[in-house]
């Protein structure tokens, strides 16, 4: 699987654009700040149905338009697949395969996945919990849809818990009837949603220790641990025990929803012991153990996408990145870098097939 063609009409700083991409090696090269991550957002959103890095849809239409579309074509197994996002302006996202819309967005995720390396990665380890069980879950919901099925009706039983919680306390009331029924469903879909994350861990912890090993060339000993919201305790007595906190609140405080990724290094906890030359080894390792695990889960490469990386790994670091994602146990990638002659010669050097496209004030053309 790999993308052929990319379109694009009023998307971020783009008013128009259109490119043919190589199977392997494609790089987009400019100064910062012309739109080089813009194109990587735009292939995200092919895959996921949203951007990367801003939640908001419509602040992705260009400034002063109306709408933006994102087209673009995925062969897969010698299949020419067509894909459409669209969006105007106070209206409903469109999103369609092969000219046909998804009554759901849901039913496209997974089908052409990919793995993103950015240095907004750093929020993993220094962001709130919610970033870190956000990436769980991308990860589990490309390759298993029942996982993917039943988070969301856990969000929407949440969403109602909480909107009745909230109604309590500003009510001075209580009613345990309906609160019952919305503690049954959310309990359903909440022990299915850890049984699934506790075995995805399971196989995904070794895949990650190895590619931190390979990466850091060290004797530090890293762990990922998931941390339970609920001590240990059963989600059903976990609910019943936070009641009162709950109603005093106005909101859920326990659950997957709550419930967060542990990082160590050497036992210690990353985000406060570890250099930032560990840390970007952790989230390297985080990124291609993601990788590795879609690929054997899915049987097929995802593209993988790497924004700025060469300036956040030294030299030699990036060059033996270069030389492992060139290699038949990956497939498409895309790169962003500020030095076109740097990129171009490094990838000559190691006669790897490749493509350059050098973007200046939203213009882009071949290198």
């Amino acid at each position: 699987m790999y993308l052929k063609q990319l379109s694009l009409i009023n998307f971020k700083n783009y008013p128009e654009f259109e490119a043919r991409f190589s199977e392997k090696i494609n790089c987009f090269v400019g100064n910062n700040g012309v739109g080089k991550t813009n194109l990587l957002d735009a292939i995200h959103y092919l895959s996921f149905c949203k951007s990367y890095f801003n939640a908001i849809d419509s602040q992705n239409i260009k400034h002063n338009e109306g709408f933006f579309v994102i087209q673009g074509v995925f062969e897969r197994f010698g299949e020419d697949i067509e894909v459409y996002c669209g969006l105007k302006r106070n209206q409903k996202k469109v999103f369609k395969k092969n000219k046909r819309e998804y009554e759901r967005l849901s039913e496209h995720i997974g089908q052409f996945p990919l793995v993103m390396i950015s240095p907004n990665d750093s929020e993993l380890i220094n962001g709130v919990s919610e970033i870190r069980r956000r990436f769980l879950d991308s990860i589990i919901s490309q390759y298993d849809k029942v996982y993917l099925d039943k988070l969301i009706s856990y969000g929407q039983v949440l969403k109602q818990r909480n909107a009745l919680l909230k109604h309590f306390q500003e009510h001075r009331s209580f009613e345990s009837e309906t609160l019952d029924v919305l503690d049954e469903q959310l309990v359903l879909y909440g022990r299915s949603v850890l049984q699934i994350r506790h075995s995805f861990l399971k196989e995904f912890i070794p895949l990650f220790n190895r590619h931190y090993s390979f990466i850091s060339n060290s004797q530090e000993i890293v762990s990922l641990g998931y941390l339970d919201s609920m001590d240990g305790r059963d989600f059903k007595t976990a609910l019943l025990t936070s009641l009162a906190r709950d109603r005093a609140l106005g909101y859920s405080t326990v659950g997957p929803h709550k419930d967060d990724l542990e990082f160590l290094l050497n036992q210690f906890s990353l985000k406060k012991y570890a250099s930032q030359g560990q840390q970007k080894s952790f989230l390297l390792a985080l990124k291609l153990a993601q990788f590795e695990f879609i690929k054997l889960q899915k049987n097929t490469k995802p593209l993988l996408l790497l924004d700025d990386v060469y300036d956040k790994l030294d030299e030699s670091r990036f060059t033996k990145l270069l030389e492992m994602v060139s290699g038949s146990d990956f497939g498409q990638v895309f790169i962003t870098d500020t030095h076109p002659d740097r990129m171009n010669d490094l990838l000559n050097q190691k006669q790897i097939e490749h493509r350059i496209f050098l973007v200046e004030n939203s213009l882009v053309k071949e290198f």
